[in-house]
Order: C-alpha cells, then sequence, then structure tokens
C-alpha cells in the first residue's frame, strides 16, 4: 500500500491523489453576479448538503494551484451573498464542463455554453432552466480554508427557494433517481451516472436492530465464497431463520434439492449452497440466503 504524508508531495500531486479517491462528488452549477451584475456560471465538486432545518448547501471554489489566484465565483459571492445552486443532470454534462472554461471576468458562460438564463424569483443571479433543480440561495457565511493554491473557500449557502422539474417525480411525488440523471465528478477527466445499473438500493441499518456480522456462524462468516457486502446484508437481519423455517424451506425448493441429491461430496455441497446463498443476496432475497446457508450436511435426506 502507498502511504503518503501530504506535506511530502507538490500540492498539485496531492490534488489528483484526493479527486481520484473521493468520489462520484455531486457538482454544484453556480451562478452569480459580478459588481458591474455581469452573470457568471461554473461548476464545483468540493459540493454538498449539509443540514435540512435551516436548508443550507455549501460549495468550495479553492484557489488555483498553478498561480495561487482566486475565481470569479467566489469574489461574486464575497461582494454580492447571493447564488444559484443549480444541479447537473446527463443532459446538460458537457455544457456544464464547458461553463468551466477560465473565460475572462465579464463574459457570460450561459452563452459560451449554450445554457438558458432564467429569472430567480427572490435573488439577483439567474437560474439555469436546462437543470432540473434550482436552488436560490443566500450566502451565510464563506470560510477561508487557506491562503496557498488549493487551499477551499466554504461557501455556506442558505436555501430559500427551490425549483423542481416535475419530469422528474415519481408517482409518489418523490424524485426520481432514474429521471433526474444526475451526474458525479470524478478524478481527471472522469465522471460518473447515477442512473439505471449504477444505482442500487441499501437498507438502512437504522429502521430495525441488526444481528450483527458478529453473530453470524463461523462456517458462514468465514465463507470464501462471501464477500464483506454479503456478510453485511446478512448481518442486516434481525433473527436468524428457525430450524423449522430451514427444514422446510429446504423440502419445498426444488434448486436446493438438485444441489443436495447430485452433490457427491459434504463439502461440495456446502459450496454449492453458499453460491447459491450469493446469488440470492445479489437479488435481495436475504431471508432466502439465511436459509439456504443454514441447510447444514447433517440435514440433508
Amino acid at each position: 500500500m502507498l502511504h503518503i504524508h501530504p506535506k511530502d508531495i507538490p500540492v498539485g500531486e496531492l490534488h489528483q491523489y484526493l479527486l481520484g479517491a473521493v468520489g462520484p462528488r455531486p457538482i454544484a452549477l453556480a451562478s452569480t453576479l459580478d459588481q458591474f451584475g455581469n452573470p457568471n456560471l461554473s461548476p464545483f465538486s468540493f459540493f454538498n448538503i449539509f443540514s435540512a432545518n435551516p436548508p443550507i448547501a455549501i460549495f468550495s471554489p479553492a484557489r488555483r494551484v498553478r498561480n495561487n489566484t482566486t475565481k470569479h465565483t467566489l469574489e461574486n459571492v464575497l461582494d454580492n451573498k447571493e447564488v444559484v445552486i443549480n444541479v447537473v443532470s446527463y443532459d446538460i454534462v458537457q455544457q456544464t464542463s464547458l461553463s468551466s472554461t477560465e473565460y475572462e471576468s465579464g463574459v457570460n458562460e450561459f452563452t459560451k455554453a449554450g445554457l438558458t438564463p432564467i429569472q430567480s424569483e427572490l435573488v439577483k443571479p439567474f437560474r439555469v432552466k436546462e437543470s432540473p433543480v434550482q436552488m436560490e440561495c443566500v450566502v451565510n457565511d464563506v470560510i477561508e480554508l487557506g491562503q496557498e493554491g488549493g487551499a477551499g473557500n466554504l461557501v455556506i449557502c442558505e436555501i430559500k427557494m427551490i425549483h423542481i422539474s416535475e419530469n422528474i417525480l415519481n408517482d409518489m411525488g418523490a424524485i426520481d433517481p432514474n429521471k433526474i440523471d444526475l451526474v458525479g465528478r470524478m478524478g481527471g477527466n472522469w465522471y460518473s451516472r447515477s442512473s439505471h445499473d449504477a444505482i442500487f438500493e441499501v437498507e438502512k441499518p437504522l429502521r430495525k436492530l441488526g444481528i450483527g456480522v458478529d453473530n453470524i456462524p463461523s462456517r458462514i462468516r468465514n465463507s470464501y465464497i462471501l464477500s464483506g457486502n454479503d456478510l453485511g446484508m446478512l448481518g442486516n437481519i434481525e433473527s436468524i431463520p428457525s430450524v423449522d423455517e430451514v427444514n422446510s424451506y429446504k423440502e419445498e425448493n426444488y434448486t436446493i434439492k438438485e444441489i443436495l441429491n447430485f452433490t457427491v461430496e459434504d463439502e461440495e455441497a456446502r459450496e454449492n449452497l453458499h453460491y447459491r446463498a450469493k446469488e440470492l443476496l445479489k437479488k435481495g432475497r436475504v431471508n432466502e440466503a439465511w436459509k439456504t446457508l443454514l441447510i447444514d450436511k447433517l440435514n440433508r435426506t
């Protein structure tokens, strides 16, 4: 394993390691106005939501590593204390990237990127029409993290109004991750797309008290077939299936009967049961996976 002390390598090199390791990062396409009222648009992936009450988002325009200069967005929020944060979907990722070009002060990135400015309701900076969610914000504070190249500046934004396209909502009125189709920033030139096969569900353990990986029988916990993710799913169950449940499952399940009837050796049967359980876990059928794993060779008929 590579061991790095941040002070021992150039900031540019450290920056690339950090960007490659921490991702995908959501992107804030920040719209601001300069002191003369000229629009500015720029994306920032040092960004997230940090509070719901009050609703707070933070993004960080870092000082440029190569020459220690600051970005127009930072200068604008220091002057005007307002910003619109527009989320970035796959449909506008190329235009968003183009808006990151370091044009001269006063150049309108909306025009350069081919994005449409629309009037906000509570703040002066424009919203991006093509963005599926637009958040009008006032800037509560800007926290300078350093004065050297690469140092961030935390722009703490209080969200005053949210505009959400109805096209990204599901039947329950919630945002559908496949419809919003967000993109995330990775290292280098890489992005990720947060929809379809790239997204998956993990049941939150806060909803129930799972038994934990430590309470999984050792012959299952130490299986070379099951991964850490598999064990995490098994450990998130409230109780282990009973012997009666396991026996009933064994008698009623044709696949299990095939494994037990056509396997010659006990160890081979156990391996096949573990492989079967792994497939069940991939489909989210945790209770069935447990029953499969608990079919001991002594119960075979």
